[in-house]
């Protein structure tokens, strides 16, 4: 071999060590570090007229009191309170240097008639709404340009009611898009913490087009038969950190995105610098942690280390499709541990629908530089399911350090299964699939390349460390376009 070979190996190697200590792998120490001071200014939401009895709607209220609290921006900002008692409201909108606190047994209460939701347009990285096309309800709490929130509380809780969006998906009888439960867009220093989020009708938390947003001790559930709901959406967004928190959804507990397709290569803004951490996941139909498949902008060097995954159709999922373009590349995942899983790990290259017919199919993704490594499931039913696409393989897959009991359901002749992926394994049980390069005696030595449809892997597949991820399931269904 080569010194010139072995130099690329070596530095290959070190790569989630250097991530996992500097840019993603320091995001969540780095916010972590910022202090929750109390607002000068504070006010009760029930100074503005509103009733906590759970009948009496609150829209105006919140909307007053938000449009009052704006005169405190530039003297240090100012909180709202919201005491104990269920607050109903439609949705309203928040403004910079504000902290929404919710006390503890406070719970604001997500309106489930229509006509209390704004109607916006669709964001510009996706051309469509996600069930339907045309425009979308307005997320019960938003802020578009914005710096300086906080939400936050003694264990407040945010209840989306989802059940009625729900059934309206499910019935085709949507008029507008679902709304989210909170979405930021295009903001900056942007704190979630110490609050439950429940129902949400599709996504728990968006951030789209923002920066430095911190999730840190929050609590999100929606009913394991909810369709398409997810956690937190990190969307064309960076230096994210989440972290501490429990997650459990219908659909993905949290899934990276950046746009789709023509629409998303357009706006060109990626996903990056991204740490997720000590988080516990559910994902009942779909992936704990997904990347994709709107992925057009991009999605790179993301740090996923201490995460508890159970009772999901996947484990860790990367969906693309050709029409995409994009890339979804340095992603380090390490100490994950599995129960009662579908299947552990998916890449699928042929997931997802297009926003309409306009995509261009030779848009080819790249997945590349992808790092799995001590991760221990029980009761797994595969392995992992790993198909890139003909024109574009997946490149640089490395596994270390993968152990998957398998369930007694399971077939031990397909554990893993496998095309047009290229990378490198060691200490893996079940044996995985032969795409991907066997290092027998140690970084470094005793390789074996082995070639897919007669293709060899090349200088530049070759990672050493750590793993692989992705995870997919069609998405049937009306409106659905894709995930």
């Amino acid at each position: 071999m080569s010194g010139a070979l072995i130099l690329v190996l070596a530095l290959t190697s070190l790569i989630p060590v250097y991530a996992k200590t500097h840019g993603a792998g320091r995001i969540c120490g780095e916010h972590g570090g910022r202090s929750l001071s109390t607002r000068p200014h504070s006010v009760s939401i029930a100074e503005f007229g509103a009733v906590g009895d759970g009948k009496t709607l609150n829209t105006l209220a919140f909307q007053n009191a938000i449009f009052y609290l704006m005169s405190f921006a530039d003297k240090g900002g100012a909180q709202l309170y919201v005491p104990p008692g269920k607050w109903l409201t439609g949705s309203f909108s928040l403004t910079s240097h504000l902290t929404l606190f919710l006390e503890n047994g406070a719970v604001i209460v997500a309106s489930q008639d229509p006509s209390h939701w704004g109607v916006v347009e669709p964001l510009p990285s996706y051309g469509r709404g996600i069930d339907l096309p045309g425009k979308r309800y307005k997320s019960l709490i938003s802020g578009h340009m914005l710096h300086d929130v906080i939400i936050t509380g003694d264990n407040g809780t945010i209840d989306g009611q989802g059940l009625v969006w729900w059934d309206r998906f499910t019935s085709h009888s949507l008029k507008y898009n679902r709304p989210h439960l909170v979405e930021f867009i295009s903001s900056q220093d942007i704190t979630i913490s110490n609050v439950t989020f429940l129902n949400a009708p599709c996504y728990t938390v968006h951030a789209i087009y923002s920066s430095h947003v911190y999730i840190h001790k929050i609590l999100a559930h929606s009913s394991p038969g909810s369709p398409y709901t997810i956690g937190i959406v990190p969307d064309s967004s960076d230096n994210v950190c989440i972290q501490n928190s429990t997650i459990n959804m219908g659909y993905d507990a949290i899934s990276l995105k950046s746009g789709w397709d023509e629409y998303g290569i357009s706006y060109s803004r990626p996903t990056e610098n991204v740490h997720i951490r000590n988080v516990n996941l559910q994902a009942a139909s779909g992936s704990s942690i997904s990347f994709g498949s709107e992925m057009s902008g991009g999605i790179s060097h993301v740090v996923v280390d201490n995460a508890f995954i159970h009772n999901s159709l996947t484990g860790i999922a990367f969906r693309t499709t050709k029409g995409r373009g994009g890339y979804i590349k340095e992603i380090d995942v390490s100490n994950i541990e599995m129960s009662r899983i579908g299947t552990a790990i998916v890449a699928n290259g042929s997931f997802g629908s297009h926003p309409d017919d306009k995509f261009d199919a030779n848009a080819l993704p790249i997945v590349s530089g992808i790092r799995l490594s001590n991760v221990s499931g029980i009761d797994i039913g595969v392995a992992g399911e790993l198909f890139g696409i003909k024109e574009s393989p997946f490149r640089s897959v490395a596994l270390y350090n993968v152990s998957l009991s398998m369930n007694s359901g399971s077939s031990g002749d397909v554990s893993w299964s496998c095309s047009y992926v290229y990378g490198s394994s060691k200490l893996v049980t079940p044996e995985p699939c032969p795409e991907l390069v066997r290092v027998d005696n140690g970084y470094g030595q005793g390789r074996t390349y082995v070639t897919t449809n007669g293709v060899p892997p090349t200088n530049s597949n070759l990672s050493l460390m750590p793993p692989t991820n992705a995870s997919s399931r069609s998405a049937p269904g009306y409106g659905r376009a894709t995930f």
